[in-house]
């Protein structure tokens, strides 16, 4: 985990806040709260491939100072679902 001065004083996020990040830089044509915290986020729920993972992991990383590898082996379960996400996120932030 590489973290920045600023990330290393961010509150950490909340499914809400990480739906926001998803919408945004995606420029999805939906709201973050029709985002199911629980489906997955690729395939059959919001639809995702990887090139848009690396947009949200790039947002992701400025804005909390997570680093998301592409070649993590645990990406397909970080990236299962919104709430798997958030998860990560915190877990990583208070590491």
């Amino acid at each position: 985990m590489t973290t920045t001065p600023d990330a290393a004083q961010a509150t950490p996020p909340t499914t809400a806040d990480v739906a926001e990040i998803i919408v945004s830089a995606l420029n999805l044509d939906m709201t973050p709260d029709e985002i199911d915290a629980d489906a997955p986020l690729f395939g059959d729920g919001l639809g995702l491939d990887s090139i848009d993972i690396l947009e949200i992991a790039l947002v992701i990383s400025k804005r909390y100072g997570i680093q998301l590898r592409a070649d993590n082996e645990d990406n397909a379960t970080i990236f299962r679902s919104l709430r798997n996400l958030t998860d990560y996120i915190v877990r990583q932030m208070q590491a």
